[in-house]
């Protein structure tokens, strides 16, 4: 059997030509013309006003963070289950990440935890769409509203999902998301910085170019410390391919997943990721996820290196971020603490076929019987 990868992008002739182009043609005068392209291509799919592309969605969620004003002493509280980078540019900042614990079901942000964690120190939520699952967004706004709080979508993993309507990443303060190479759309690396508010992006305007600001006629001055998150024109020519192929790659990985549930939710004591209930909602399932029951006694070690033993790559579930040795641990978050040992993420690439889905199927299938 070929080797089947967890994740891996979609190349097409199309990303190959504009990415020459942008090699052979993009630079001087010519140096952003795909930057800005990206940019409008991906402001349309969002129907949102303001975006920027940035090196990586650490960046722009480094930047979002520090035009909104968060600095020394302030907390954030986001979702304990999380990839570090959701917490890392908060503590970039002097600031403190305040980590509750997730819902059961969506694996996001528990909306009942919020409100027991705000202090007079809190500034802002962080919302992460968890592996193309969706927060609960109209509980996590009226709480921001009612305590006076930012809140920022983490949409790293998110492009495809949409909820109530609205394309996740645009209904916070600002949204952030990821290209790098394991997600739906890619750059290799980098990521976009989204928002509707026109001062806040004239703000990361000027804090990615190293604190200059485009309106002053003075070249080379800056007028505040900035940051360089800036993407290349090579990277923005992929985008722009990727963009314009984005409902395809979108739908290829809603595909995926339906062929995985179809299967497996037949199990008893498996679950994968939700399937929302609510009008104009979807996820985009970044990654199908799969949950075994405690009763099953999951020893995801043993999966895994059954998953090595037949050619199938496999992607443990995300840690608490308070049991990582740099923060305090969280023990009172027991679904996180619980779940984080019982999940594994399946190859989704978008090129796998039947064949190979079924195999990674009977394989998790024949672990169960062992």
């Amino acid at each position: 059997m070929k080797k089947i990868h967890y994740t891996k992008p979609s190349i097409t002739n199309l990303e190959i030509q504009y990415a020459t182009d942008a090699a052979k043609n993009g630079w001087g005068e010519k140096c952003y013309d795909y930057i800005y392209k990206f940019e409008n291509l991906f402001k349309e799919h969002l129907n949102i006003k303001y975006t920027m592309a940035t090196s990586s969605c650490t960046g722009a969620m480094h930047m979002g963070l520090s035009a909104l004003g968060i600095s020394y002493d302030d907390e954030v509280i986001l979702a304990d289950i999380n990839w570090i980078a959701s917490a890392a540019p908060i503590t970039y900042l002097g600031a403190k990440p305040v980590f509750v614990d997730v819902l059961n079901d969506t694996w996001c942000i528990d909306p009942s935890k919020i409100e027991a964690a705000i202090t007079p120190k809190t500034k802002a939520i962080i919302a992460v769409h968890l592996y193309g699952n969706l927060c609960n967004m109209d509980e996590i706004m009226n709480i921001a509203k009612k305590h006076n709080l930012y809140v920022i979508e983490d949409a790293a993993e998110a492009i495809g999902s949409i909820y109530k309507g609205k394309k996740a990443g645009t209904i916070g303060d600002f949204g952030v998301f990821s290209f790098h190479g394991t997600k739906t759309i890619t750059t290799g690396e980098g990521g976009m910085f989204v928002t509707n508010n026109e001062h806040l992006y004239e703000k990361v305007n000027i804090l990615n170019s190293h604190g200059r600001n485009p309106k002053n006629p003075k070249q080379f001055w800056a007028e505040t410390i900035g940051f360089k998150y800036k993407i290349s024109n090579i990277q923005a020519a992929i985008g722009c391919a990727q963009v314009e192929r984005i409902d395809e790659l979108i739908n290829k990985k809603r595909e995926i997943f339906f062929e995985y549930n179809k299967e497996l939710s037949q199990i008893n004591n498996l679950t994968m990721n939700p399937i929302p209930k609510e009008k104009d909602t979807q996820y985009g399932y970044w990654m199908p996820t799969l949950i075994f029951d405690k009763k099953l006694g999951y020893d995801r070690e043993k999966l895994l290196k059954i998953f090595k033993q037949n050619n199938i790559d496999g992607r443990v579930f995300f840690y608490p971020l308070s049991s990582l040795p740099m923060f305090e641990e969280k023990l009172e978050n027991k679904v996180s603490y619980s779940i984080f040992e019982r999940g594994i993420n399946l190859p989704s690439y978008h090129d796998i076929n039947s064949n190979s889905i079924k195999y990674v199927i009977d394989i998790i299938k024949e672990s169960l019987n062992d």
